[in-house]
């Protein structure tokens, strides 16, 4: 366990991001989902040290143990906190894994920094291409249903997040495809993130357009999304950016929600180490 330092907040004090590093060989790294931390990747964390790689797995600024500023959610804050961690552990030749918010790390990474550390990249129900309905993007998600999300969050966030893990992991009266241990585990993590993270996060997976950083991905890309996630929803998302990144495979996930980390954990992992591997 240890932690990198990503520069200073507008205060002058340090923000540092906390990160498991486990096993050797070709590096992967781990980039959580919102709101979540860096726990929910244990199953494939485990099983691709076990398979011979170096797995970094990083808790996102204002969530599990990294600082909590007031500020710096935007996309280009979050890539360079990034940057700071391949640069500080002097990463090169790496596997790249989003989750949900963590692909727009990925996109924006490239976007502002280039390929020169990377060998390949995973969007795993990412964000991108971009999720809001506006004039340019027809088929984005109306901003009533993130405002919706920040009422919530801002009026009971404890409530607020039990329910939304429901529809993240597909729960309902006759489908139960998590335990109730999950659901607990998931409610604590979430709950223990920083009020102002969680809120400001909204704005900026919601909001922010990666069609110009998709265009300059020219590695391997892998897209991975389940064709029942109501959270990020597929034609908004991994549909679109399997047809943005030249040469991308596309993997759909029948009957899957937007956790598939658990749902479809074995699917997942299995997927990503083949990926990883260069298959």
């Amino acid at each position: 366990m240890a932690h990198i330092k990503a520069g200073n907040d507008k205060a002058g004090h340090p923000v540092n991001i906390f990160y498991e590093d486990w096993g050797q060989g070709a590096p992967v790294v781990l980039i959580h989902g919102w709101p979540l931390d860096h726990t929910m990747w244990e199953h494939q964390a485990v099983a691709l040290a076990q398979a011979g790689y170096r797995v970094i797995a990083y808790d996102r600024r204002g969530f599990g143990r990294s600082s909590r500023p007031w500020g710096g959610y935007d996309y280009d804050t979050l890539a360079s906190d990034l940057n700071a961690l391949l640069t500080e552990l002097d990463l090169t030749g790496v596997t790249l894994v989003g989750f949900s918010m963590g692909g727009g790390e990925i996109a924006r990474y490239i976007g502002n920094y280039g390929q020169q550390r990377v060998a390949r990249v995973a969007f795993v129900s990412a964000v991108t291409p971009y999720m809001l309905q506006t004039t340019d993007n027809p088929d984005g998600v109306p901003q009533k249903v993130f405002d919706q999300m920040h009422e919530g969050i801002k009026k009971d966030r404890f409530a607020f997040l039990e329910g939304f893990a429901k529809d993240f992991y597909g729960q309902s009266l006759i489908s139960h495809p998590v335990s109730q241990a999950v659901l607990n585990w998931n409610q604590t993590v979430t709950t223990l993130a920083a009020p102002n993270a969680t809120d400001d996060c909204v704005t900026s997976f919601s909001g922010t357009d990666f069609r110009d950083d998709l265009k300059k991905i020219t590695v391997p890309t892998l897209v991975i999304h389940g064709d029942k996630d109501q959270t990020v929803p597929f034609p908004v998302s991994g549909e679109r950016t399997a047809k943005m990144v030249a040469g991308a495979e596309l993997k759909v996930y029948e009957g899957a929600p937007h956790g598939l980390f658990f749902t479809d954990k074995d699917e997942l992992t299995k997927d990503l180490l083949a990926f990883a591997g260069g298959k």
